[in-house]
């Protein structure tokens, strides 16, 4: 695993040795990031069930303005502090507007970034049907500049994630038997 584009580019990215985290692959992320292109210099980047830290890090890479990384999985949580010191050097960066928190995503609130531009979700998908209403439930709390909040989430390509007062504006990926993102922008009519 590693970052795939711009300013950190080829920074290797540590992995837990043990533990239930699938990192997302390089070649879906990479399409995520060229399927948004410039959209993600200078947002608020919401990383949930963060990992490795994988989609925040390639959003700062990118120029996001800051990103907030919530696991709850100790081990991974280690790994993606490791990861984040490995690209703020590559940024050569000691000022990166970044919060880590080890917490369950669905009761975790944020005390320090106000709003958000841009989340990614990439629960467990042994337990996304469990977690999926939930998810938007709280999504639909977050505070977004005009309201305007864009959401990434991977899913295996055979799930079919829908949520009312949430659009799925594209999916990205191939395969019913390989991980997609779905990319979701809220109604603006709810």
């Amino acid at each position: 695993m590693r970052i795939t584009g711009e300013a950190a580019r080829g920074i290797p990215l540590k992995v837990p040795n043990r533990g239930r985290i699938r990192p997302a692959t390089d070649r879906l992320r990479e399409s995520v990031f060229s399927s948004l292109g410039p959209s993600v210099e200078g947002k608020r980047i919401l990383d949930l069930f963060a990992g490795t830290g994988a989609y925040g890090l390639e959003a700062l890479s990118r120029g996001a303005e800051s990103v907030a990384f919530v696991e709850k999985d100790r081990a991974a949580v280690a790994c993606l502090k490791a990861n984040l010191a490995a690209v703020a050097k590559s940024l050569n960066r000691t000022d990166l507007r970044t919060v880590v928190a080890q917490a369950d995503v669905l009761s975790w609130r944020s005390s320090v970034v106000r709003e958000f531009d841009l989340v990614f979700a990439d629960p467990p998908f042994s337990k996304l049907d469990s977690i999926i209403e939930p998810l938007f439930r709280f999504l639909s709390l977050l505070p977004a500049p005009g309201g305007d909040l864009r959401v990434v989430l991977e899913v295996p390509g055979q799930s079919e994630p829908a949520s009312p007062g949430w659009l799925l504006e594209r999916r990205i990926g191939k395969g019913r038997d390989q991980p997609t993102c779905c990319l979701f922008r809220r109604d603006a009519e709810n």
